[in-house]
């Protein structure tokens, strides 16, 4: 059993390598929506679910005048950043012209792109899609499987100690020669020797693979979504921190060090649970020791489940996942600037399903929900519609955070948590540094990144009465969704319940 298991590890550890996602929490896979110069592409990357693997790429164009699309993975920033290897042809649908899979192997963990290079009737155009590289999981080796290499094992180790007492009894006698009593000893004291060796070889080997199983789990569970630890100070200050302390680890995040992401350092979620009645938005600042704190409004007594979004400088970002016992705070901080909250009823009350949210001015978001059943896995573009409260769209939607809108996806048993903006499941801040990285970075800089954003141009008017996000939800299960906006200087959340199949 132990030499089993022993095996397991094995061919665990030459299928996968250590660092498991910990972009946003259980929603491994990448959404973007953005263009590639004069193409509207709508992009799905399904990371592996261990690194080195293979990713697969879908990509569908809005109109039919794309002809060819190569994409190629790179590191998002540092060395290998600005040196693509040769890109791989994605293969066109002969059934949906518009439509163009790719498959491509990701060897490393770590902050990558995708880039895309899309030839066309309109010319050419260029994109990357940051992509958060990490092992998922560790996959196990099928019994059968394990049960044969168990067999073939012990067939080699047992064929090695017939071979060398056959080598001693018999190895240069000549034809017919029948072995003394003398070499028949011999050959039993070197298959005595040989066993030995070989029982001291697979001994040694199984425990350097214990060893290496071991180092690899704890690499594993270094690169998991961080614990946050979380401590009320003062009665009213929340201060956040990260508990993992390991900093010899290269998945190590020194909250000192991370960067911009949408205009602040860090994003935090407070969720009431487990009904998912009250939701807040806060943006802490960073304080001495590598920390985070902010003064929270006022919150009614309960048990918060947390969420702190942040980037690291290479790109990659992080969701820190912790809960916290709150008293009822009576004279808060009041809300101001880019934070918000929201409160209502229970997730599935009155329904499981929901299309239509009030907003406290009487307005509505309605969520054009597309009809028949939703599926797990399946990418969509989540529109919703501002209504004023006559009903009539509305003309006083502002930027939030430098978008037009967020969007928060929350599982009812909170294995599912994505902050998901108009331009996908990805940071706004790898985002740029991507398209930084882009031979026409200075030409992208704006217009690119304004059409993945759903934002006009500076100039060009009002933002529309709409807001789009790609997303695909990454299991069955209920949802709650949370549509964040700002009209005329008010952020307003919608919120929607739906049923995963």
């Amino acid at each position: 059993m132990r030499l089993r298991k022993q095996l397991l590890g094995l061919v665990t550890l030459l299928l996968a390598t250590a660092f498991p996602l910990s972009a946003h929490v259980g929603s491994p896979d990448v959404f973007y929506e953005g263009n590639a110069g004069p193409y509207r592409l709508f992009v799905t990357v399904r990371v592996p679910q261990v690194i080195p693997g293979v990713a697969e790429i879908q990509i569908r164009s809005e109109s039919g005048e794309v002809r060819a699309i190569r994409v190629v993975p790179m590191r998002l920033a540092g060395p290998g950043s600005n040196l693509p290897p040769t890109p791989d042809l994605a293969a066109q649908s002969k059934d949906d012209p518009q439509f163009f899979t790719a498959s491509l192997w990701l060897m490393e963990s770590g902050a990558l792109q995708v880039r895309m290079l899309v030839d066309g009737a309109q010319g050419q155009g260029e994109v990357s899609v940051p992509v958060p590289s990490s092992a998922q999981r560790t996959l196990p080796m099928q019994k059968s499987l394990a049960v044969l290499l168990l067999a073939l094992m012990l067939l080699l180790a047992a064929g090695m100690v017939f071979i060398v007492g056959a080598i001693v009894r018999e190895g240069n006698l000549e034809g017919g020669e029948v072995p003394s009593d003398s070499r028949k000893r011999r050959a039993r004291r070197a298959m005595l020797g040989t066993a030995v060796l070989v029982a001291a070889l697979l001994f040694l080997g199984n425990a350097w693979w214990g060893f290496s199983a071991t180092d690899f789990q704890r690499r594993v569970d270094l690169f998991k979504p961080p614990a946050a630890a979380l401590k009320l100070v003062d009665g009213h200050r929340l201060e956040i921190r990260v508990q993992r302390t390991d900093i010899r680890s290269p998945a190590y995040i020194r909250l000192g060090d991370v960067i911009p992401d949408h205009g602040h350092l860090m994003h935090l979620f407070l969720l009431r649970v487990p009904e998912l009645g009250a939701l807040w938005h806060l943006h802490p600042d960073s304080v001495a020791g590598g920390a985070f704190a902010a003064d929270l409004p006022d919150i009614p007594a309960g048990h918060y489940q947390v969420f702190a979004d942040v980037v690291d400088p290479r790109g990659f970002p992080w969701t820190l996942v912790g809960s916290i016992d709150l008293p009822q705070i009576a004279i808060g901080k009041i809300l101001a600037g880019d934070d918000s909250m929201w409160s209502g009823a229970p997730l599935g009350v009155p329904s499981a399903d929901s299309t239509n949210s009030l907003l406290p001015d009487g307005g509505h978001i309605v969520w054009q929900r597309p009809p028949g059943p939703l599926k797990a896995g399946v990418p969509l573009d989540f529109t919703f519609a501002v209504q004023d409260k006559d009903g009539r769209p509305a003309k006083d939607m502002e930027p939030y955070m430098g978008m037009a809108g967020h969007a928060e996806f929350v599982r009812s048993d909170l294995s599912v948590f994505a902050h998901v903006h108009p331009a996908g499941s990805i940071s706004m801040a790898a985002l740029e540094l991507a398209q930084d990285g882009l031979p026409n970075a200075a030409a992208a800089a704006q217009e690119p990144m304004s059409m993945a954003m759903s934002m006009p141009m500076p100039g060009s008017g009002p933002l529309p009465p709409e807001v789009r996000f790609p997303y695909g939800f990454p299991g069955p299960g209920d949802y709650r969704i949370f549509v964040q906006i700002k009209r005329a200087g008010r952020v307003e959340t919608g919120v929607f319940d739906a049923h995963v199949e």
